[in-house]
């Protein structure tokens, strides 16, 4: 299972170091993978999961193996592979190509400092001077969302505006020096991409992307691609919710939308075959990883597996995609759903064990468990507040009774009652602390990690109602002696 922490820190992904020799080599011998075997697969983990609705495909070579969709969306209608999806933090793999064809065609570069690429860059810190391209897309600049202000950078109106907001923000470490998964590195980025070409990051994707690959139904804002709503899981009951309002439309760290039939000609691309967008050196210079951290332009790096993944969460969305450049094999799977695990990847990474001729392990059950274990705390925490109100006199007389010379070892007695309490005014600063400083608001904490939240704010009130009440009673009894 994925822990909570894992989807809250909007998963990098992992996958494999490609070397030009890989590529060299060509496919190694893999096992043959059916429409049938993917289709029974998925539907095992279909119902297992109780996933609303899913979308996959699986390439191998320069061929769509399979492409097709499971359950349903929000407005009841079935998902098919032509179903937009958010695809989330996989939009990084897709911004880090934009840069590469413009890197390849000598109107960006990868080592030149963005500040004499990005006319008007500055930050409030003498190091973003050396931030390069290459530092943006292996996210080793050094920006950091506890350096930034993340709140008021998704409030940006375009690329421009959010790379200007940038100008009182400092950097974590030294450009370089220090790896860390932070959205403005690729925001950034994709500017980077609409000032060196002169279009709009949206148009470029389009036309220099989408396009070329013929994916007809891929978009970076909701006004091209239109998604329905996707759902959270609240106590085993899905319910649609709109994706989490925040700098979307049109961001290079999160914004594709796309479908799993076109996900299948990506896939192929980045798989080296097909239609090639750059040439091998700059795909395999996105999918190398850098000298800090096992992590490509976009690309996560896992050498045991030889795999290369890169997975995203959007709130209302989960997605992941996966290529094995070994055997020419590649994956990607979409949920119109987010909660306190992420399948997505667990069924890629089945998906990917299959064609390797492994039996894979179905996913299943781990947010079904792990809901009902927070079902029964909540409540277990109601119950217990509502005895602990209704008892609270006779607490503060048993107080009294025992003729306590010091107030404050009455008051000492009120703490387990008051550490919910606490644990809940804490709770973003504490995610945001076990997340490496990733940024998480509240309002994030009420949508996939709903049923964790509804927990602590029904512990903390059963909690701080009995406090107060004992406290009440407390101080009328006091007073009639």
């Amino acid at each position: 299972m994925k822990s909570l922490l894992t989807a809250l820190a909007l998963a990098t992904g992992l996958a494999i170091t490609c070397t030009p020799a890989a590529w060299a080599a060509g496919p190694a011998r893999a096992a043959e993978l059916t429409p049938a075997a993917i289709d029974a697969y998925v539907g095992r983990a279909l119902d297992q999961t109780g996933l609303p609705g899913l979308s996959v495909v699986v390439t191998h070579g320069d061929r769509i193996v399979h492409a097709a969709g499971y359950g349903h969306d929000s407005a009841g209608e079935t998902v098919t592979a032509g179903t937009p999806m958010r695809v989330a933090s996989v939009t990084k793999s897709f911004t880090a190509m934009a840069a590469m064809i413009l890197v390849e065609e000598g109107r960006l570069s990868l080592d030149k400092p963005v500040a004499e690429q990005l006319p008007g860059f500055r930050m409030a810190d003498p190091r973003a001077k050396a931030i390069t391209l290459r530092h943006l897309l292996n996210q080793t600049s050094g920006l950091s969302d506890t350096t930034t202000d993340i709140g008021d950078l998704d409030t940006a109106a375009s690329l421009k505006e959010y790379a200007a907001k940038l100008a009182t923000a400092t950097l974590r470490a030294a450009p370089g020096t220090h790896w860390e998964y932070c959205n403005v590195n690729y925001n950034v980025a994709a500017r980077l991409v609409e000032v060196a070409s002169g279009r709009s990051f949206g148009d470029f994707m389009r036309e220099r992307v989408f396009e070329p690959l013929g994916m007809r139904s891929s978009g970076v804002s909701e006004r091209t691609v239109r998604p329905a709503d996707g759902y959270n899981s609240v106590f085993g009951l899905w319910l649609p919710r709109p994706e989490l309002p925040a700098f979307l439309d049109g961001s290079g760290s999160g914004g594709v939308i796309t479908t799993a039939a076109d996900m299948g000609r990506w896939l192929i691309t980045q798989n080296g075959r097909g239609r090639r967008l750059v040439g091998p050196a700059g795909l395999t210079t996105m999918h190398a990883p850098s000298s800090v951290r096992e992590y490509g332009m976009g690309w996560g790096i896992d050498d045991e597996t030889r795999r290369l993944t890169h997975s995203g969460n959007l709130f209302t969305y989960t997605a992941v995609e996966t290529i094995v450049p070994r055997t020419g094999y590649g994956f990607a799977v979409m949920a119109n759903s987010a909660s306190l695990t992420d399948d997505t990847f667990a069924i890629a990474s089945g998906l990917a064990d299959l064609s390797e001729g492994r039996t894979p392990e179905v996913p299943g059950g781990d947010r079904q468990q792990f809901e009902l274990v927070l079902g029964v705390v909540t409540l277990a925490a109601a119950a217990l507040g509502t005895l602990g109100a209704v008892r609270s006199r006779r607490w503060a007389a048993r107080r009294l009774a025992t003729r306590t010379p010091r107030k404050w070892r009455a008051g000492l007695r009120l703490v387990p009652v008051l550490l919910p309490a606490a644990l809940l005014a804490a709770y973003p600063d504490l995610i945001s602390f076990l997340m490496n400083g990733r940024t998480v608001t509240w309002a994030q904490l009420t949508y996939f990690a709903a049923p964790l939240t509804i927990t602590l704010v029904v512990a903390a009130a059963a909690g701080l109602v009995t406090a107060v009440l004992r406290l009440a009673h407390h101080r009328t009894l006091t007073g009639r002696q």
